[in-house]
């Protein structure tokens, strides 16, 4: 059968919106589009964005300027704005790129397909469309008809969407909208059905996992013992945590299966109680400090990553030192840091930004060259272990050697006959602040 046209996706940001765009393209697909290579060879570009950031969102409209040619070239290709930039900024997006034709919000995805049919049918009112209700389409998605393309052992499972913290500095609220859970049951038949496509790792997705509670009152601890039980579930993992409700049941939850991934990734933000507290985090220093020693009193090799904002606007060089004491009696694995990023409609954008960039940007370096030596001292002591290893594909640095990821989501990259979505069993015999070197000890899967 002929295809009913070309889809092409771009996607910004988190493992939400990977997963987003593998929703959108199956929506497509079940209508007949087939996957473009490049938007210049696509009926239908989507670009599915972030605003997280100033930068993420400044990246959407760059490109959408380098796409203007292509709508004067074709300007029957229907351009469509997805995702967190879209549910932001609505009808504004017209204003500043006219040559779009939709905005679809993070929970609009079932208009995408429809509206896109209309505009390709000659319905010039379907036209600058900007569909932002924050209804369910997303989280009750049928995930049958998800595309996933090149699975290599892992699959991503939204479990809820949205979030019902206020922190200051945070668009989420807006973006996404409040929580809302899928039942377990409906996860677990999602689990069993990729377990039977040959995923051995899946990855619980919600912008606050851990406020996770489905209709009937189960929560994440009931979900990761469930979703572990299920026959072929060799890994399962979730992403991402707040402090506030990491509790001492979930900890209990984690530590109860070998299954569930020694690795917890739980963002901090901020050192200081006094920056917390202007944060809006729900928690205080000494509080965060509880939760990761009642977590390695469970599991004590736990791998922990975590997120710091530098430069927040209340941010003193105190408590800027306080964030590295933090670092320092922690010892994250692994630590994602940026510079405050101003974000339109957050209590945090009424300060007068006090820190001015350069001390900003001098922070963000001190505490990349602490945290750098933290984690070459912490991957050091996988020299000499053998590690089970999940093959995600080539090395992006060299195409000569595999890349894949231990339990404790440590890279891990070696040379040798493999293939994506095997479990290796490694030597690790080298290690950097990033990454680890390993030889094949004996095949596993």
């Amino acid at each position: 059968m002929k295809p009913a046209g070309t889809y092409y996706v771009e996607t910004w940001g988190c493992q939400m919106n990977e997963l987003d765009a593998e929703k959108m393209s199956g929506a497509l697909e079940r209508r007949g589009y087939v996957r473009a290579g490049r938007a210049e060879d696509a009926d239908v570009v989507l670009l599915n964005t972030c605003s997280i950031r100033e930068k993420a969102e400044e990246k959407v409209y760059s490109e959408l300027g380098r796409l203007v040619p292509l709508k004067r070239s074709r300007p029957d290709v229907v351009l469509a704005v997805t995702g967190c930039v879209a549910q932001r900024e609505g009808d504004r997006v017209f204003a500043r790129a006219p040559h779009v034709d939709l905005v679809i919000g993070t929970r609009a995805t079932g208009s995408l397909p429809v509206l896109v049919e209309r505009l390709r049918a000659g319905d010039e009112q379907a036209r600058h469309t900007s569909d932002t209700e924050l209804r369910d389409d997303s989280i009750h998605f049928p995930f049958e008809e998800i595309r996933r393309e090149g699975l290599a052992g892992k699959a991503y499972v939204t479990v809820i969407e949205g979030c019902n913290h206020r922190c200051t500095f945070c668009v989420v609220p807006t973006t996404r909208g409040r929580e809302i859970s899928r039942g377990l049951d409906d996860v677990l038949q999602e689990v069993r059905s990729l377990a039977e496509r040959g995923v051995v790792e899946v990855e619980l997705l919600g912008q606050t996992v851990n406020a996770y509670r489905d209709p009937e009152g189960r929560d994440l601890a009931d979900l990761l013992a469930a979703a572990s039980g299920v026959d072929g579930v060799r890994r399962v993992r979730f992403t991402t945590s707040h402090p506030a409700q990491m509790t001492e049941r979930l900890l209990d939850a984690m530590a109860a299966s070998e299954r569930v991934c020694p690795y917890l990734h739980l963002p901090v933000q901020s050192g200081s109680t006094a920056v917390l507290r202007d944060m809006r985090r729900g928690y205080d220093r000494d509080a965060y400090l509880a939760r990761v020693r009642s977590l390695r009193a469970r599991i004590p090799d736990v791998s922990l990553g975590t997120d710091v904002i530098v430069g927040f606007p209340t941010e003193t060089e105190d408590d800027f030192r306080a964030t590295l004491d933090l670092l320092a009696e922690v010892e994250f694995d692994t630590v994602y840091s940026f510079t405050y990023s101003e974000r339109p409609g957050t209590a945090a954008a009424e300060h007068r930004d006090a820190v001015p960039a350069p001390v900003k940007n001098e922070r963000l370096g001190r505490l990349h060259e602490a945290q750098r030596a933290i984690q070459e001292r912490r991957h050091r002591r996988f020299v000499g272990r053998t590690v089970e290893v999940l093959v995600e594909g080539p090395s992006k640095r060299d195409p000569e050697q595999w890349t894949g990821r231990t339990p404790e989501a440590r890279i891990v990259n070696f040379a040798g006959a493999s293939a994506p979505g095997r479990l290796e069993m490694l030597e690790i015999t080298q290690s950097t602040a990033f990454s680890l070197k390993g030889e094949v000890a004996s095949p596993r899967a």
